[in-house]
């Protein structure tokens, strides 16, 4: 049984597959319907998520696709971050634990004294060495996104995720921190290689998704309107993939997904409750 408590939510095996709404403050990000422009429209949006039953909220301030430049200083990070999750924690009625998008230990650091629960580091642990410290200190549940460093010729796109999830699960507990708090993420989206089409690797990574099990943590996947969907569904715009987001989300929680990250709660909470009742029935 894989099962975890994550600020307070039991998440994994026999728990409801939990919903991540993301809330977005980088005007740099892949999918600009997504973006906040301001704090009335970043409240009202909370309001809605919190009303779909969300279990979390994902502010990130910063673009993390690998395939956009406009990285932003982390001073501007920083505020956004901090300003998103005190408007949240003052002006809103939503108390769904806070997760932080980053992977600066600073800007970590800031979002957990403002409020936030939960750090969301796409890098794995590998980008700040300061990172593992701070999530030590205040002892912090810590999403890991897979980041494959090279690609394998001969070997599973899952086998390497797999790989890349081990070291950075090595990474945080060599840094002596909690493995029951610790939840993996495939990385969906930002393992992309020459040798292979980005959109077939993200889909035998979901297809195998269940293989990510033998690492015994809690598994977290997001899809939401990605451009591997766009690309196999011709939708160039990600305003256009809500209904590809919704097929792939209800194929990774078939497949053994515990929390869904995504930009459309309402609609994805039923995909999510059909893909995780037809589960039961597998032999």
């Amino acid at each position: 049984m894989i099962r975890a408590v994550i600020a307070g939510i039991p998440v994994g095996d026999g728990e409801p597959v939990r919903i991540m709404g993301v809330i977005n403050v980088s005007p740099e990000s892949f999918y600009k319907g997504s973006v906040k422009k301001s704090l009335d429209e970043l409240v009202d949006t909370v309001e809605r998520f919190s009303k779909a039953g969300v279990d979390f909220i994902d502010v990130g301030g910063r673009s993390t696709a690998p395939y956009l430049s406009g990285d932003v200083p982390v001073e501007v990070e920083l505020e956004r971050v901090v300003n998103a999750i005190k408007a949240i924690r003052e002006n809103t009625h939503c108390r769904a634990p806070i997760s932080v998008d980053t992977t600066r230990a600073i800007v970590a650091e800031k979002a957990i004294e403002a409020g936030a629960e939960i750090v969301n580091d796409v890098s794995g642990l590998r980008d700040d060495p300061a990172m593992p410290l701070v999530i030590k200190e205040h002892d912090v549940p810590v999403v890991l996104v897979a980041r494959v460093s090279s690609f394998r010729r001969g070997v599973k796109p899952i086998a390497q995720v797999e790989e890349a999830l081990r070291e950075s699960v090595s990474i945080a507990l060599k840094h002596r921190l909690n493995e029951e708090k610790i939840i993996v993420d495939p990385g969906i989206g930002f393992n992309r290689f020459t040798e292979v089409p980005w959109y077939e690797w993200d889909s035998s990574v979901l297809a195998e998704l269940e293989e990510l099990r033998r690492l015994g943590r809690p598994i977290l996947v997001g899809v939401s309107r990605k451009s591997f969907i766009g690309e196999i569904t011709g939708r160039r715009d990600p305003a256009e993939r809500l209904y590809g987001s919704l097929a792939a989300t209800a194929i990774a929680v078939y497949n053994g997904a515990h929390v869904i990250r995504t930009h459309d709660p309402a609609e994805t909470l039923d995909a999510v409750k059909i893909a995780s009742y037809i589960r039961r029935f597998r032999s």
